[in-house]
């Protein structure tokens, strides 16, 4: 077998291992007995020290020094499986398989203590979690800044350094759009009782509309919608509120963006390093831009209009101007998932701030709490009034993942840079979409970004596809623009 060939086929089984694991996780999520969360954290790890064991064996160092890649895909292929191989071979085995257990344990404890309230009862946990991570990231640091080695492996090249350039130019648009609007009259609400298995049969009719293979995929329902897989077996998951049916639309079209991001990427890619996002800062590129700038836009809020007026009857709204103003409603929010496209990124950087001092130790997670409410006051004008509205609210933390948050802030702006470029190519975009058609758009992002997968470094990526490097100002513009017109600024 031919050296490259044979380090392919490691790669393959190894990744093939991944896929197991992460099913592991779906399954956790979705369907899993309540009973089955200790056991499933023994198997959970388990499954990590043999993964963990095949990325730092000595046979897959020779496999890599003796790959002789022979074109780009190749050199690109082995500069991951190498990168990986780095990374995972600074983690101590029983370090990982001991963060995998406890992630998995922690993960079920928090859909708990979110339906209890209880954070006292929850804190115990998180702590282990947060210590194991601080120990990963000074093992992957090597003597470096503890917090970029962690955000290294959500958004290789990226630093707390840079994030804080880029969050320092983007915050004060935000800031004075959010101001803007305030002055204006508020969106109006939807008014009525949205029955769910309407919602779920909706919700499949809009990931078809945009482009989810259902042969490659399901649709399930979990406390916090996210997508799993890749190639052949990409799943997500969604939620419903009988009183708020966009929280279901939006939730299933931004897990869609995920998933077809992975499902469109070159089948010869398949199990291996090439053959899944290349960041999961161009992953939410992806989810966002399907979410916002497609699936909220004026135009596809007119099609949905029709299409909930069809299933749902009267809900409080007559025409689909002021649909689209319910649609893209701003106002400030206490839940991350649910916040408008002028506030996301403003709870992205507060989140991104405290966990810094978390894995730093400049934060004590007893303190979390009144660090959180304080900052959330602060910036949002207001007053938390409990843990599940406040810092129980997402799984990352208590899923052990830290350095994951501040590349949803990247993904918008990622978004604003393509949507610019989609724009200049697709000047008759919205008329599609107005008729609930985003193929031309979808068409656009598998081509220029979706296919690649992991081929590029995300910046380039980005580059490459846009024309130009990756800043904050499409998405201000795009913001303004936008918001400028709902709200008549």
């Amino acid at each position: 077998m031919m050296s490259y060939d044979a380090l392919l086929t490691y790669l393959r089984t190894t990744e093939a291992l991944g896929q197991v694991a992460g099913r592991l996780g779906w399954d956790q999520e979705t369907v899993m007995p309540e009973g089955a969360a200790d056991q499933r954290a023994e198997e959970i790890a388990a499954l990590e020290e043999v993964i963990h064991a095949r990325r730092t064996a000595p046979a897959f160092a020779d496999l890599l020094a003796g790959a002789n890649p022979v074109d780009d895909v190749q050199r690109a292929m082995v500069a991951r499986a190498q990168r990986g191989f780095d990374r995972s071979s600074r983690i101590p085995a029983d370090l990982a398989a001991e963060a995998a257990r406890v992630n998995a344990i922690s993960q079920h404890r928090w859909i708990a203590a979110r339906k209890a309230g209880d954070l006292a009862g929850f804190l115990p946990t998180l702590q282990q979690v947060v210590a194991l991570q601080v120990a990963q990231a000074q093992a992957l640091a090597d003597g470096g800044d503890a917090y970029d080695a962690l955000l290294d492996g959500y958004e290789p090249g990226m630093s707390a350094a840079r994030l804080t350039e880029i969050f320092s130019a983007l915050r004060p648009g935000l800031v004075d759009l959010r101001a803007a609007i305030a002055e204006k009259p508020p969106a109006p609400h939807l008014n009525g009782h949205f029955d769910e298995a309407q919602q779920m049969a909706l919700s499949q009719e809009l990931a078809l509309a945009f482009g989810y293979d259902l042969s490659r995929g399901r649709i399930d329902k979990a406390v916090h919608p996210f997508s799993s897989g890749s190639g052949a077996d990409v799943r997500i998951t969604t939620r419903t509120d009988a009183a708020d049916p966009f929280n279901c639309f939006y939730s299933t079209i931004h897990e869609v963006g995920h998933a077809t991001y992975e499902q469109n990427i070159r089948a010869d890619f398949a199990l291996t390093p090439l053959g899944e996002g290349v960041s999961m800062g161009v992953h939410e590129s992806q989810s966002r831009i399907y979410e916002n700038q497609l699936a909220r836009s004026p135009a596809f809020a007119g099609w949905l209009f029709g299409q909930m007026r069809d299933m749902f009857g009267d809900f409080g709204i007559s025409d689909a101007g002021t649909f689209a103003r319910a649609v893209n409603r701003v106002a400030p929010g206490f839940i991350r998932t649910e916040a408008d496209e002028v506030h996301y990124n403003l709870h992205i950087m507060m989140r991104f701030d405290l966990e810094r001092a978390l894995i730093a130790g400049d934060l004590a997670v007893a303190d979390l709490e009144e660090a959180w409410n304080t900052r959330f006051a602060a910036d949002f004008g207001l007053t938390v009034p409990n843990p599940v509205m406040g810092v129980l609210q997402d799984v990352h933390w208590p899923a052990g993942l830290f350095g994951y948050f501040p590349t949803y802030a990247l993904g918008n702006i990622y978004a604003g840079c393509l949507h610019q470029a989609l724009r200049a190519d697709l000047p008759d975009l919205d008329d599609a979409l107005a008729a609930g058609n985003p193929a031309p758009a979808l068409d656009w992002l598998r081509g220029k970004v979706q296919q690649h997968g992991g081929l590029y470094a995300p910046a380039d990526l980005i580059t490459r596809a846009a024309g130009f490097a990756p800043t904050e100002a499409p998405l201000l513009a795009y913001l303004q623009q936008k918001f400028g017109a709902l709200y008549g600024i």
